[in-house]
């Protein structure tokens, strides 16, 4: 168990209850996708473990205590919806910024930025700059910038909505292929239901506002997952049944 949300709510300053009531296990090595209708606070369960935001009540448990202290910020990478690069930097520089705001020594930041790099298939593009880059370059690049610090945990919340399928369905096979050599935890944001089945190890399914996870489903396909598991019956079966799971939850 890499972290746990027990009895979350989260209430914010304007009165909207976000989450109420939520418990969650992250197990470690896992790809878990949170799924869920618009509002539902999928992308506050992300910033609270994070710790970019306090709860209103419950609590949220680590391996070595409650806080934080089981996994000092380090550990955690997080991709936002957008790429959110800094327009003036290069790739390199854009990837570089995590370890020089921690201080890293300089020989060692520029190894583990081209090794972040080479990781997300950009290398060549060291010296390009964002408006260069194509709308999947640019998130591939965010994607780095999250890697580069070694993070245990990895939270990406919805970095693929507004990108094409093709690019998309790309972008999915990369991040199983690093998911599956590097074995971080991976909490992964998504509203899609093909795109859920496709990454994951385990949903969890999120009634609309106030969120609180209604049920969960295991992906007990094999690796690894490529285009034959997308068109396979299992594949269909399991995006049936985690509509009609979803359907439940909207419900509720």
């Amino acid at each position: 168990m890499i972290v746990r949300l027990h009895d979350v709510d989260k209430v914010y300053a304007n009165g909207v209850v976000a989450l109420r009531h939520l418990d969650l296990d992250v197990g470690e090595g896992e790809f878990l996708s949170l799924l869920g209708p618009s509002g539902c606070g999928k992308s506050t369960v992300l910033r609270l473990v994070a710790g970019l935001g306090e709860v209103s009540g419950g609590r949220i448990e680590w391996p070595g205590g409650n806080g934080r202290a089981g996994l000092p910020r380090g550990d955690i990478g997080f991709v936002f919806q957008e790429p959110t690069l800094m327009p003036w930097a290069t790739v390199f520089k854009n990837v570089l910024l995590p370890l020089k705001l921690r201080g890293v020594a300089l020989d060692e930041a520029e190894a583990r930025v081209h090794e972040a790099i080479g990781m997300v298939g950009l290398d060549g593009f060291e010296h390009a700059y964002p408006r260069e880059l194509s709308g999947g370059m640019k998130m591939r690049v965010s994607i780095a910038r999250a890697l580069v610090t070694h993070p245990r945990l990895l939270l990406m919340d919805e970095p693929f909505a507004s990108l094409d399928e093709i690019t998309r369905f790309k972008l999915d096979n990369d991040l199983l292929a690093l998911w599956a050599r590097q074995r971080w935890t991976v909490v992964f944001v998504t509203h899609s239901v093909y795109e859920s089945v496709y990454l994951s190890t385990r949903i969890a399914l999120m009634t609309a506002r106030p969120g609180r996870t209604a049920s969960e489903v295991a992906i007990e396909a094999p690796a690894p997952r490529d285009e034959a598991f997308r068109t396979s019956p299992v594949y269909n079966d399991y995006c049936r049944q985690v509509s009609t799971r979803l359907a439940e939850a909207t419900r509720v």
